[in-house]
């Protein structure tokens, strides 16, 4: 969320956009379909063009140029139990995972000399990743008979007052909170008796994300007497994100409404909505390299330096209530707020090992440490972001994944695969560790190739829909993705 705007509403506010800071932490290597179908295992395979973008060792093991390319269909489905009742929300897309050539370069020895020792090739590398996916549609509701988000809009307008164009003085404007007591306290008009609310009221969030991140890179393999490979690459990433958050809900607060100067019960149906854009663009560094410990045996590493983006933001809030009681209808609408920072994402390192059974298959392994806990916002003159960063470093940790694979030969020119993984989650406390299976197939004619995977995702989350002292209510989440992958290649 845009840190201009939500400087005057508390900082409670601030932990949206820490979520967002580790969102845009979090992305994957785009792969190939054979690799995608094992698993997304890479580090040590090589001889892959998933290679161009993850370990650009594994380039080196190229002894001819290729090409390829992969679209993807996602296919993402979220369940929530919020307050005892379940929903859910659906989304479908398509898009272009991976784009990417490699161009064999033989080095040139002197005749007579050895042509299996020394540095035999250097091959560079080109492609397109999408390293992350954003599409998303949540959608959740109950009937909450502890708290109203009025009692959010209080909490902001008691530490930060009611005038400018924000939600709670938008909330005191609709006469959903007043000032109550001599402390000059604000609190939601919601009757209430005892710990609970006279009137439940009924709540409704529906959550629409879109867009994603994507990676051109641009890599170098080198093969030293083919038991070396070492390699170095630069990716240049690309930022889209865009969020719409309604929140609904229905309930009755006790007001004069402006009017009449009496106090009476009326029942309202308010909205709260919350709208972002967000366009950033950075760049990274990977070096990794692949030894061969016997022939059939292969170590691999590789280190991604951090991601420094720049990134352009733009938030806007609004607020629309309605009564029925007395037919009265307001609507609230708060200025395009923008800010242009910078972020650095975490450094990740990551090891593997590869086994190969001769002609037959191999079985493959990769563990990755990422410490999410090192993802920095930049203040600037615009802004101080250092309560920002301090959530990062209270709330979030460094997370291990883990990813393993197999391919088996069960025909001449037909191939066999599948995959597990494990992501662990950023999150100190809560977080659940997301898991991943894969399966493919792939098919070899001439020069010509078409690999095929499918990819299944669970994860869960608690989102809650606004923040109290006490009582704040969460709805959880089981996010499940199934997509298709297909890559069409040619080798020449």
């Amino acid at each position: 969320m845009c840190l201009i705007a939500l400087t005057a509403i508390g900082k409670s506010s601030f932990a949206q956009y820490a979520k967002d800071a580790i969102r845009f932490s979090t992305g994957q290597t785009g792969t190939t379909s054979r690799l995608k179908g094992m698993g997304s295992a890479n580090v040590a395979v090589g001889g892959d063009l998933t290679s161009v973008g993850g370990n650009p060792a594994g380039l080196g093991f190229f002894t001819r140029s290729e090409i390829s390319i992969t679209p993807e269909f996602n296919g993402t489905k979220n369940n929530a139990s919020y307050l005892g009742e379940n929903s859910s929300g659906s989304k479908n897309s398509g898009n272009l995972n991976n784009f990417s050539a490699v161009f064999y370069s033989r080095m040139n020895t002197p005749r007579g000399r050895d042509k299996t020792k020394g540095w035999l090739s250097v091959n560079f590398g080109v492609g397109y990743n999408r390293t992350n996916d954003f599409g998303d549609n949540i959608n959740y509701g109950g009937t909450n008979k502890a708290n109203s988000i009025n009692d959010y809009y209080g909490t902001l307008a008691t530490n930060s007052g009611t005038t400018g164009d924000f939600v709670q003085g938008y909330a005191y404007d609709h006469f959903l909170i007043d000032q109550y007591g001599t402390a000059g306290n604000y609190e939601a008009n919601n009757p209430r008796n005892g710990a609970n609310l006279v009137t439940p009221v009924k709540q409704a969030n529906a959550i629409t994300r879109t867009g994603g991140q994507s990676e051109f890179n641009l890599s170098l393999g080198a093969n030293y007497s083919n038991k070396l490979y070492l390699g170095f690459g630069i990716g240049i990433t690309s930022l889209r994100y865009n969020s719409t958050n309604m929140f609904n809900e229905v309930g009755s607060v006790n007001n004069d409404d402006g009017t009449t100067g009496v106090f009476s019960v009326k029942n309202y149906n308010s909205t709260y909505s919350q709208f972002q854009a967000t366009r950033g663009a950075g760049f990274n560094a990977k070096i990794g390299a692949i030894y061969k410990i016997e022939e059939n045996v292969r170590l691999g590493a590789q280190i991604t330096s951090p991601t420094w983006m720049s990134i352009d933001d733009i938030y806007s809030e609004s607020l629309n209530t309605s009564y029925s009681t007395n037919n009265k209808r307001y609507n609230s609408v708060s200025p395009d707020y923008t800010l242009t920072y910078t972020m650095r994402t975490p450094f990740k390192a990551a090891g593997g090992l590869s086994v190969f059974f001769g002609k037959a298959g191999f079985i493959t392994g990769d563990v990755e440490y990422v410490d999410y806990s090192s993802t920095k916002i930049n203040s600037s003159d615009a802004f101080d972001a250092s309560y920002d960063n301090s959530i990062i470093r209270n709330n979030y940790k460094g997370a291990v994944n883990a990813r393993f694979g197999a391919e088996v030969k069960v025909a001449t020119n037909l191939m066999l695969r599948g995959g597990y993984g494990l992501l662990g989650s950023p999150l100190k406390t809560d977080g659940k560790t997301t898991t991943m299976g894969t399966a493919g197939l792939g098919y070899r004619f001439g020069t010509y190739y078409i690999d095929a995977a499918y990819q299944h995702v669970s994860a869960t989350q608690v989102i809650n829909p606004y923040l109290l002292t006490s009582g704040t209510p969460g709805a959880n989440v089981n996010r499940v993705n199934d997509n298709l992958f297909l890559t069409l290649g040619v080798r020449f």
